[in-house]
């Protein structure tokens, strides 16, 4: 008994530890706001940027973070607008898009999202490139409201479309035009400044990433501001300089893989070299990548 006791009192401690560290990894970060065009900012901390549309019809919000950010998150959002939130928007389920789903639906808010984002937060997921498994997220965070290709909002005073595209990071990602401000919010369909993570055992892959950068472009015109997923604010020049160059990598990649050469023979080529010091400091390292390209390549 006294063994079982001790188990018991040692796991508490476990999971009373791991809570700890994980508050005390976003101690520090400060949640930081950016005006972009019209009434839409930008905001930034853990995870990836958060647009903010505000109005007297209340706020609008695409993605959310981490959990244990969300009071500094509502607090940088209240010195931009008094109204309450009223929508999130998810383009799609990772959780440094989603984790503060569950703390915004209690207070009020209504999630929205593409119905694979749903499907992905409900159930477990394993991210293959990490080797991390994803348990479900409780009720209160799933999205309340899901649509397959698109959905607008008229809200203060704008035009807001939510288009799925994909399979590109995800199966489930939305690009998010405001049209009147002339901004556009990508998801991690952009990682300005790094190579893009491809997530494919979430349905992701090479080409449609590519091709949903070129449903962007075609929305955006010279003076569009485009929201990244992670980087700094970002436009339309600085989309296609590296949509060109993902695509072009890819071409060389391929053309390895027709080749017959090995996945360890293409990572070994370092076919990104050229841009590695420029796209290849992040977490997704040149070889990472190449490895993933490869992958989504020659998969079935």
């Amino acid at each position: 008994m006294k063994n079982v006791v001790r188990s018991a009192a040692l796991a508490v401690s476990m999971l009373a530890a791991s809570f700890a560290s994980a508050q005390d990894r976003f101690a520090n970060v400060e949640i930081s706001s950016e005006p972009v065009s019209g009434n839409v900012y930008m905001l930034k901390g853990a995870g990836g940027n958060i647009a903010v549309l505000v109005g007297e019809d209340g706020t609008f919000m695409v993605d959310d973070q981490y959990a244990p950010l969300t009071a500094k998150i509502q607090q940088a959002v209240a010195e931009l607008a008094k109204q309450p939130l009223r929508f999130v928007i998810n383009t799609h389920w990772h959780g440094d898009h989603t984790g503060g789903n569950e703390n915004l639906g209690k207070s009020g808010a209504l999630i929205v999202a593409h119905e694979n984002v749903r499907k992905r937060v409900s159930t477990e997921q394993f991210i293959e490139a990490f080797k991390r498994k994803v348990e479900p997220s409780p009720p209160e965070a799933l999205p309340v409201i899901t649509f397959t290709d698109a959905t607008t909002f008229y809200w203060n005073g704008d035009r807001v479309k939510v288009q799925h595209v994909g399979p590109a990071h995800t199966d489930g990602d939305s690009i998010v035009h405001f049209a009147e401000a002339d901004v556009i919010h990508m998801g991690d369909i952009y990682f300005n400044g790094n190579y893009p993570f491809i997530d494919l055992s979430s349905g992701g892959s090479v080409d449609g990433m590519i091709a949903a950068m070129d449903t962007a472009l075609a929305m955006a015109g010279e003076d569009t501001k485009i929201i990244p997923g992670h980087g700094p604010l970002s436009n339309r020049a600085e989309l296609q300089q590296q949509r060109n160059i993902l695509a072009g990598l890819r071409d060389k990649v391929k053309a390895m893989v027709d080749e017959g050469k090995t996945r360890q023979e293409v990572i070994s080529a370092k076919p990104t070299a050229e841009f590695d010091a420029q796209y290849g400091q992040g977490f997704m390292t040149p070889d990472i990548w190449t490895g993933i390209v490869y992958d989504s390549l020659t998969r079935s």
